[in-house]
């Protein structure tokens, strides 16, 4: 309906040349009073015809040649917008599109032949996932599936470092428990991983060799076993959530392949790095940063930002047209680094998006679930999944804006009533699912013949919902934002569950009922397509 009317505006600068001039653009009022969409054009013409903005209003509306079969009328309202109203003939017609494509109702090609990669999750092999990490994992994999409905072609990806002090601490943890299971006394660091999975790594080891690897190094079989045994149950986490990565980056390779040493090598040739006190230094303050800082310590070691910066180098070698990080809050003043880098030695950042997402709060009964890493009484994504299950974990922690902080609070997880989002959503569609196939019983069936019928509010109030769909879907992917999408499909399921209790299908003249029976599967329909985004299941019986 934006397009028709922006055709039309376009078609009105014949007589309205000013028109050309403003940005013309048309809005969803929050009132239904107001109409379906309206337009501020005639204040933006103020200025330049030196006119009342409510005469200019009334000479565009007098400019336009609307289809009266689509438009009911035009009014103008308050300082001068213009409101347009659409016929129930027109707004009918989403019922045919959406029962034409159904699966497919929503898609976009607009950006088919375009690839792009989704790097999230990426946790170091040190420890189970916990709900920190499933905010990241659920978000970012919604987020391929948005991406994926407006036509790309998506990679997901799993960056993992299985080096540094981390896995030192992690070889050094497994081997300390198993000399505990030897039977010696060990002094075991407060800041080593305290899990309960340490020892279960450490008691496989010696059941498997007993007291043999008494002398091994820390960094060789404990190490090594302790990161398969830990990538195992992480896939595993990944998997119960409907998650799976199509590629697993380990960070050593950029050292195995040269990739390290040739960028300091770049760098030093474009004159932008030098060396300080036994260090290797960036010239950030250079690059639009605030400072020089240092990408190479005096011990050797790299800091964080020289490999991520030959990380993004090599996705973006792979010619990807779009490429999506997803962090916790922790990168929020590091990562513009990379991308400075980045762009130095001629990347096009812009194809880079970047998301923050804030910490998750898990809230009991009104009580904080207090979670210490270090101490080990974290709450895993697993324990998650298995109290609340994987629908209601993919759809709370979508349902929040990523820049915000999240509360999850597991006591309105649990609930099967209108209070849980998931249960009010989920419902709408068993409802629709249930009357379909009471309605055989009736010999009424979804038929599109008088849609021409369904005029009363609640109908219609419905239908425009549904109008909506494909551009707060498409909105959602080009922003990224899931949050929008789970807001549209609660406000869907509420204006269904109003029209159901005003406007009865069962018991309803035939005619009517099977004009009611079409909308209420058009609705279905697009609760599932939503739901199947979002990675939450859409089911018939409740």
């Amino acid at each position: 309906m934006k397009e028709y009317l922006y055709s039309a505006f376009k078609e009105a600068e014949n007589k309205i040349p000013q028109l050309k001039e403003i940005p013309i653009s048309f809005d969803i009022p929050k009132s239904i009073e107001h109409g379906d969409l309206s337009s501020n054009a005639a204040m933006l013409l103020t200025k330049s015809l030196k006119k009342n903005p409510k005469a200019i209003a009334q000479e565009i509306i007098d400019s336009l040649n609307l289809d009266h079969s689509v438009i009911s009328k035009a009014e103008i309202a308050g300082p001068g917008f213009i409101n347009f109203f659409f016929t129930p003939t027109y707004t009918t017609q989403i019922i045919k599109k959406i029962l034409d494509k159904k699966d497919n109702f929503g898609k976009s090609e607009k950006y088919k032949g375009k690839k792009a990669n989704v790097e999230f999750v990426s946790a170091n092999p040190t420890g189970p996932l916990t709900v920190g990490h499933g905010r990241n994992a659920v978000v970012g994999d919604t987020v391929a599936n948005l991406l994926e409905w407006i036509g790309y072609e998506v990679d997901r990806e799993y960056y993992f470092n299985n080096a540094g002090r981390q896995m030192r601490v992690l070889g050094d943890s497994v081997k300390l428990r198993y000399l505990e299971a030897l039977g010696e006394d060990v002094n075991f660091p407060e800041d080593y991983y305290q899990g309960e999975y340490i020892k279960q790594i450490a008691k496989q080891l010696y059941l498997k060799y007993g007291n043999k690897l008494r002398n091994e190094d820390p960094e060789s079989i404990f190490k090594d076993t302790a990161e398969q045994e830990i990538f195992v149950d992480i896939k595993k986490s990944l998997q119960n959530l409907g998650i799976n990565h199509k590629i697993f980056f380990n960070e050593n390779t950029l050292y195995e392949d040269g990739k390290i040493e040739k960028l300091l090598l770049v760098f030093k040739e474009k004159n932008l790095s030098y060396e300080k006190d036994g260090a290797v230094w960036l010239k950030f303050s250079e690059l639009g940063q605030t400072e020089d800082k240092v990408i190479v310590k005096n011990t050797g070691e790299p800091t964080y930002r020289l490999p991520d910066i030959a990380y993004h180098a090599v996705k973006m070698d792979r010619g990807y047209d779009l490429l999506i990080d997803l962090f916790g809050s922790d990168h929020n003043a590091t990562y513009p680094d990379v991308m400075a880098g980045l762009k130095a030695i001629g990347y096009d950042t812009s194809k880079v998006k970047v998301l923050i997402h804030q910490f998750v709060t898990i809230m009991d009964g009104g009580e904080v679930v207090k979670m210490s890493t270090r101490k080990a009484n974290y709450i895993t994504l697993d324990e998650l999944n298995d109290e609340v299950g994987k629908d209601v974990v993919r759809y709370f922690f979508n349902m929040r804006n990523v820049n915000s902080h999240m509360i999850f609070d597991l006591a309105v997880a649990k609930k099967q009533s209108d209070e849980n989002p998931v249960f009010y959503l989920q419902y709408a569609h068993a409802r629709i699912s249930s009357i379909l196939r009471r309605v055989k019983e009736e010999h009424l069936e979804v038929s599109i013949e008088h849609l021409n019928l369904l005029i009363h509010e609640d109908e219609q109030a419905l239908l425009k919902v549904l109008h909506n769909f494909k551009e707060e879907l498409f909105n959602s992917a080009e922003n990224l934002e899931p949050h929008k999408l789970c807001t549209y499909l609660y406000d869907l399921a509420g204006a269904y569950h109003k029209f159901n209790r005003s406007c009865r299908i069962l018991g309803t003249e035939k005619n009517l009922a099977e004009a009611r029976l079409a909308l209420a599967y058009a609705t279905m329909i697009v609760i599932k397509n939503g739901l199947s985004i979002l990675g939450v299941s859409a089911p018939e019986q409740m």
